[in-house]
């Protein structure tokens, strides 16, 4: 036989409950007792499950807006894959969206220039001696997709494997370059015959059309940064250095010899030219004095022959006899008579 008892407690303002006892006094049960609470059958509760799920969506709204966002930056380039595979490749600057990983995810790639060394390489030049060279590579990205693309898939999502890369690449490309150059090409005393310019166009050619097919970069500028020589090569390069200085200073000393050789030929030939014509103005005056001469004594000859004769005479007597001079001639000869004699007009008028 059953019972519901009603225990009569009075109502609790607020609390909206029903209390259902059974107590099953023949089957030896203990009573049942159920509660049916108000809490979320009330306004109030239902506002509260309410505001949980806004706040709840809310929240995962902004997770998979931050999760779908990508931000450009300046000088960089962003590219969306999906599942791996490039899709698309944002280049401009500011906020794009992208589905959430792991159907899409970006991989950001610097545009910025960047440069790798080589690190020094021991390459041999054309002659077959040894140097020791470090060259410096200064690369872009290129802000075009096809190309940012390019480089993505070669590098296999590892930007700096490009560096890697290009510093192997630099070097094998330092073995071709210098094979094509003698030593003296690079190391010189004299500056015009060093021609770093060309070994370094030569090596930008080569490394830029490399580089641009398979990795889609683009070589701005390849210079050296440093170049020394081993032990070996200096010692070779220092006896080739001295042998050319030794080599100029003997070209110069028999340019030296030849030119004054020059100087003395032209100086005796200007002499015995200037000797010559000295004698033929001498002899030429002097063939003018003999001249007037004979026409002087013709002169006085013709003006008084016998004047003309005593003054010859004596002419002659002074060009043979000088201060020293002792002779015993006679005195009625000539030409010594007119002496003793005088003036043959005197004579006559004794």
């Amino acid at each position: 036989m059953d019972s519901v008892r009603d225990h009569g407690h009075p109502p609790i303002p607020g609390d909206d409950h029903d209390h259902d006892h059974g107590h099953d006094h023949e089957g030896g049960l203990p009573f049942l007792h159920h509660h049916h609470h108000g809490d979320t059958a009330g306004p109030a509760g239902r506002g509260r499950l309410i505001l949980r799920f806004v706040v709840a969506t809310l929240i995962l709204a902004g997770a998979g807006l931050a999760a779908s966002a990508v931000m450009v930056s300046a000088g960089q380039a962003v590219v969306v894959t999906e599942f791996g595979d490039p899709v698309r490749v944002l280049t401009q600057p500011g906020l794009a969206w992208k589905i959430p990983a792991p159907i899409e995810t970006a991989i950001p790639v610097d545009l910025r220039l960047r440069t790798t060394s080589s690190g020094v390489q021991d390459v041999g030049t054309r002659d077959g001696l040894r140097i020791l060279v470090q060259a410096f590579v200064a690369w872009r990205v290129p802000a075009e997709p096809a190309a940012i693309t390019q480089f993505l898939r070669a590098v296999r999502g590892d930007p700096d494997e490009a560096a890697r890369q290009l510093r192997s690449f630099v070097g094998s490309a330092l073995q071709v370059t210098a094979s094509s150059f003698d030593l003296a090409d690079l190391v010189n005393t004299d500056p015009t015959k060093v021609h770093i310019a060309a070994f370094e166009a030569r090596l930008q050619a080569q490394i830029a059309v490399q580089m641009r097919r398979i990795y889609g970069i683009a070589v701005s500028r390849v210079g050296i940064e440093r170049l020394s020589l081993p032990e070996t090569t200096l010692a070779a390069t220092v006896a080739r250095m001295r042998s050319e200085r030794e080599t100029v200073a003997a070209e110069r000393t028999a340019e030296g010899l030849r030119a004054a050789a020059e100087i003395r030929s032209e100086a005796a030939r200007d002499s015995r030219i200037t000797v010559a014509e000295a004698q033929t103005e001498a002899a030429g005056i002097e063939a003018e004095s003999r001249k007037q001469a004979a026409e002087i004594q013709a002169k006085a000859y013709s003006g008084d022959p016998e004047l003309y004769m005593m003054l010859r005479s004596l002419d002659t007597l002074s060009a043979m006899i000088g201060p020293s001079t002792r002779l015993v001639l006679r005195t009625d000869a000539a030409p010594f008579n007119v002496l003793v004699q005088g003036p043959p007009g005197e004579a006559t008028s004794k």
